[in-house]
């Protein structure tokens, strides 16, 4: 009896595993399973197609290196515009973002750490000897630092008061401005731009560059622009929307893509 019983159980034993658990277990589909492999299978082939696409059309911030760009720039202290900076003295070891003189910044990038991103006012500070810029102080080249709280000195249109270290951009000088807000020095770079770097009280008038120095960026960029033109050396004309202020600008010998020329302004505060 016992024997006819353990027969018995191995045969059921057989037939469970012939039919693979049951007519309900062999009727199933892994359809979860096998949408998976369908959707992993078309994200490969899409993020393969990407790349290739981000390899063959690279996205490039500008400037990029090779660029050929030009700004304007002003310093404004306690009421008053100071002479322009004279030409980089080192200009031949920071030709990416430097100064011809004249109040002109020019923004040729030769490596990454000037272009892109990079372009920014800070490279300028850190490319020109003795001149500081931080949130809270300004030095010029061989003049005293200002601190924010500093009172202006005496014979200033503002003596008295306590100023502030201010950065002011327009975007063209057609354009409305806007003070710059956080770190000055990370004040992105761009062309036709006009820069004023004051310490002056809080809620004070900034003034744009003045109109020379306007007038010697347009010119640059006209320069860059067309090779064969002649940089004019006369005094340049007023521009519309420009400050009236003038300064007296030692003379500079500032090259622009493409020609090279004499530019000498000189007027009195």
């Amino acid at each position: 009896m016992a024997r006819t019983d353990r027969t018995d159980t191995g045969k059921w034993v057989q037939r469970a595993a012939a039919t693979g658990g049951g007519k309900t277990y062999r009727g199933q589909r892994p359809v979860k399973w096998y949408a998976s492999l369908v959707l992993i299978c078309l994200l490969g082939v899409a993020l393969v197609a990407y790349s290739r696409y981000e390899r063959q059309h690279p996205t490039t911030v500008a400037p990029a290196i090779g660029t050929q760009w030009f700004a304007s720039i002003a310093f404004d202290v306690c009421g008053t515009l100071q002479p322009n900076l004279p030409q980089n003295p080192n200009l031949a070891t920071n030709p990416g973002i430097s100064t011809p003189g004249l109040g002109v910044i020019s923004i040729a990038p030769t490596t990454a750490k000037d272009a892109g991103d990079n372009a920014t006012l800070g490279r300028l500070v850190d490319s020109y000897p003795g001149l500081l810029l931080t949130p809270n102080a300004l030095r010029l080249p061989g003049k005293q630092t200002h601190h924010n709280g500093d009172s202006c000195p005496s014979g200033s249109p503002d003596a008295g008061k306590a100023g502030t270290v201010q950065v002011r951009q327009w975007p063209t000088f057609t354009a409305s401005g806007a003070n710059v807000s956080g770190d000055p020095t990370s004040l992105k770079l761009a062309n036709s731009q006009l820069i004023t770097v004051a310490f002056v009280p809080s809620g004070a008038s900034i003034p744009k560059p003045a109109a020379s120095t306007i007038a010697a960026m347009q010119q640059a960029i006209s320069a860059s622009q067309n090779p064969s033109t002649t940089t004019p050396t006369t005094t340049p004309t007023t521009v519309p929307g420009a400050s009236t202020s003038t300064t007296s600008v030692p003379a500079t010998t500032a090259t622009t893509a493409g020609t090279s020329s004499t530019s000498s302004t000189s007027s009195s505060k």
